[in-house]
C-alpha cells in the first residue's frame, strides 16, 4: 500500500517541483509589474521565497515577516534593499498593524500574504492605511477555480473519510479573484491589471510538470480565468483630489483678450 505524501506548510512545499514552477511564474510576473513603479519606500510583506521587489528602482526597499513566520531565518541572506547593503529582513511585524505612519509608502507587494493573514480583510486595510494616495499594492494568490483548486477541495473531501493528500499546503484559505477585487473596490482601490497563470495540473513530478508545458498557452487563450494562481495590480485612490500646478494650468481655458476698436471713418478721413 503505497503511503500518502505527509501534509507540509507553505514554505517547504515551494522548495518541491509544483512550488518552484510556481515560483518562477510569479518571478516573472511581479519582475515586469514592479518595474516601473516609482517612489521612495516599497515593502514586501512575506514569502522570502521571492525576491519580489529585485526589478524595482526605489532608495529604500524592505521585506517584512510575520512575528510567527520563521521563514526567512533561512532564506534572508538571498533578499535586500541593494547590492552594497547586507542582504536581509528588515522586520517582523503584525501584518495586522503594520509599524508604518499613514500614508508613507509608495507600494507594497503582498505574495500569498492574505491567505495566511488571521483576518486577510484587516491585513489590506492596513495596506490602504500606509500607502500614500496613488501609490500601488500588488497581490498574489491561489485561485480557488482552477484545477488546483479542485485537487484541494477533493483531497479535503478525503482526508475527512480517512483517506487521501492535500495537493496544496493546508495553511491558509484561499480567497477568490472576484472577492478580492470587491474587497479592493470598498477601499477605494482601482485594478489597473490582472491575470493568471500556472495552467499545468495538479502534478507532483518535475518530469510530469515539463511534459505539460504545452497547456500554458492554450489555457491562456481559451480558459484565462483558471490558472491556478492570480497576479493583480490596484492603485489608492483618493476622493475630492485634484491636480494642481501644470496640470491645471494645462486644462484652463483661454481668456477672451480684449478688442481694439478703431474709427474706420476717422482713418480714412
Amino acid at each position: 500500500m503505497t503511503q500518502a505524501p505527509p501534509i507540509v506548510e507553505l514554505h517547504p512545499w515551494l522548495q518541491t517541483p509544483p512550488g518552484r514552477y510556481l515560483l518562477d511564474w510569479e518571478q516573472a510576473v511581479l519582475d515586469r509589474a514592479v518595474a516601473d513603479v516609482f517612489g521612495f519606500h516599497a515593502l514586501q510583506l512575506g514569502r522570502p521565497e521571492l525576491d519580489a521587489l529585485q526589478a524595482n528602482r526605489m532608495p529604500h526597499r524592505w521585506l517584512a515577516l510575520d512575528i510567527d513566520d520563521d521563514a526567512g531565518a533561512v532564506l534572508a541572506p538571498s533578499f535586500g534593499a541593494d547590492d552594497q547593503a547586507p542582504r536581509g529582513v528588515a522586520l517582523h511585524c503584525d501584518f495586522d498593524a503594520l509599524p508604518f505612519p499613514n500614508q508613507s509608502l509608495d507600494l507594497v507587494v503582498l505574495p500569498h500574504t492574505l491567505e495566511l493573514a488571521r483576518d486577510p480583510h484587516h491585513a489590506l486595510r492596513e495596506v490602504e492605511r500606509v500607502l500614500v494616495p496613488e501609490g500601488r499594492v500588488v497581490i498574489v494568490g491561489f485561485n480557488p477555480a482552477s484545477l488546483w483548486g479542485l485537487r484541494q477541495r477533493w483531497g479535503r473531501m478525503c482526508m475527512r473519510l480517512g483517506f487521501g493528500s492535500l495537493f496544496l499546503p493546508r495553511t491558509g484559505d484561499f480567497l477568490g479573484y472576484w472577492r478580492l477585487r470587491d474587497w479592493l473596490r470598498l477601499l477605494s482601490f482601482e485594478v489597473e491589471s490582472a491575470r493568471f497563470g500556472c495552467y499545468r495540473p495538479a502534478l507532483r513530478s518535475q518530469r510530469w510538470i515539463d511534459r505539460f508545458a504545452w497547456i500554458e498557452p492554450v489555457g491562456e487563450r481559451w480558459w484565462p480565468v483558471l490558472g491556478s494562481v492570480y497576479f493583480l495590480s490596484a492603485v489608492k485612490r483618493v476622493r475630492g483630489m485634484r491636480l494642481l500646478g501644470l496640470a491645471r494650468t494645462k486644462n484652463a481655458k483661454p481668456r477672451a483678450t480684449p478688442a481694439v476698436a478703431t474709427n474706420k471713418h476717422k482713418e480714412a478721413n
